[in-house]
């Protein structure tokens, strides 16, 4: 009692009335599982004729035992005389003693059926979490003092998403949830499917959030090939895996932060902001400084608004650029002190205790300082010189 293939012709109109019964199943789509299709008597004759189209499995039972079976589409004879093709080898002498059981022609057995199974990826399931599930995102690391290492930011998330999954291994679907039911369809399973999808994903998040992986958390939608892969090597679908199902495309569409987690990357934000600002002023204040001490005419104005800079900035600024120069060995008050003496020009001494003289022996008025150029009396006060 075995699935004989006929040949491509005999699938013709013309012989197509050669068979006492014609068994085959429309599509069954999207939704459908499992089928059941049997004759009018419950009983397939020698002459019937199975027909397995793409994308379907026939599986033959006899009171609940499995004969035979194929994924292989095309037209089928069950024929007596032949031995199973899908069993053969397989149960050996348990089998035997099933064959002799069945006679066709003679006795025959309670009830015979075929049962077409989906062998198509199914597609479009959904799966949420239905809480936000932590997740460690080293796109914000904070930096730990005491260990001088980097710890990922502690976020929660909610994520939502996508699975397709086929029907691997027909003898276990059958024996664990179908059954022989007349049919089975994706309703029947989809909603403890995604309570075990949701489950194996939240496992995945831990390890795609280890120092490993370091995926970042609003990267994780673009993140659908290392999802899958994490998911098969480390096997966390196998709940669904011992139904004989298998799990084939998995895509998270979205990803949502909770309003605390928003809140903590809002301020980490603003905090790397503030330490950018702080090190452009620090720049700033040391170039100013620099500025300062180079120009001998404008060094205690430059000094003055160094001061004011500092002052509104409360501090942060001239106490940070201070720590920066200390570190250099060198501090503002050096520099200024630097830039006073650069101010004051190089002198002669006085001659003759009257006006001071310059390198080129110009002589200045000893009352108001105004160059006389030799004159007697001071061009600008009158005092003789």
């Amino acid at each position: 009692m075995g699935l004989i293939k006929a040949a491509v012709e005999a699938a013709g109109s013309t012989l197509h009335d050669q068979w006492k019964d014609y068994i085959r199943c429309e599509d069954l789509g999207n939704d459908i599982l499992m089928k059941k299709v049997t004759t009018k008597n419950g009983i397939i004759s020698k002459d019937s004729a199975i027909q397995v189209a793409p994308g379907q499995i026939a599986v033959i039972f006899d009171s609940g035992k499995i004969l035979d079976a194929t994924a292989e589409d095309g037209i089928y004879t069950f024929d007596q005389s032949s031995s199973p093709t899908f069993f053969a080898g397989q149960f050996g002498d348990v089998f035997k003693e099933m064959w002799n059981r069945f006679t066709y022609g003679g006795g025959v057995s309670k009830e015979q059926a075929v049962f077409f199974i989906n062998a198509k990826e199914i597609i479009d399931n959904k799966f949420g979490t239905p809480a936000p599930v932590p997740f460690q995102d080293w796109s914000h690391p904070i930096p730990n003092q005491m260990t001088g290492t980097m710890t990922p930011l502690r976020v929660e998330v909610k994520c939502f998403g996508k699975y397709t999954f086929t029907i691997s291994d027909p003898s276990l679907f059958m024996s664990k949830i179908a059954g022989t039911a007349e049919e089975y369809r994706k309703d029947d399973i989809v909603e403890q499917m995604r309570s075990e999808v949701v489950g194996a994903f939240q496992n995945v998040l831990n390890e795609l959030g280890n120092s490993n992986h370091k995926v970042p958390v609003l990267e994780l939608p673009s993140a659908t090939d290392e999802i899958k892969k994490t998911m098969d090597e480390k096997v966390f679908d196998q709940p669904i895996r011992d139904r004989g199902i298998s799990l084939e495309g998995f895509v998270v569409e979205s990803v949502t932060l909770d309003d605390e987690s928003e809140q903590k990357i809002d301020n980490y934000e603003l905090s790397s902001n503030s330490f950018m600002q702080q090190g452009t002023l620090v720049g700033s204040y040391g170039k100013a400084v620099q500025d300062a001490a180079n120009n001998p005419n404008g060094a205690a104005n430059g000094f003055m608004g160094i001061g004011m800079m500092n002052m509104a900035s409360g501090g942060m600024v001239g106490g940070a650029a201070q720590a920066a120069f200390q570190n250099q060995g060198v501090t503002a008050q050096d520099l200024a002190n630097n830039a006073s003496g650069a101010a004051a020009p190089e002198q002669a001494p006085a001659a003759n205790g009257d006006a001071p003289a310059t390198e080129g022996g110009a002589k200045f008025c000893p009352e108001c300082g105004k160059e006389t150029n030799g004159a007697k009396f001071c061009p600008n006060c009158g005092k003789q010189l």
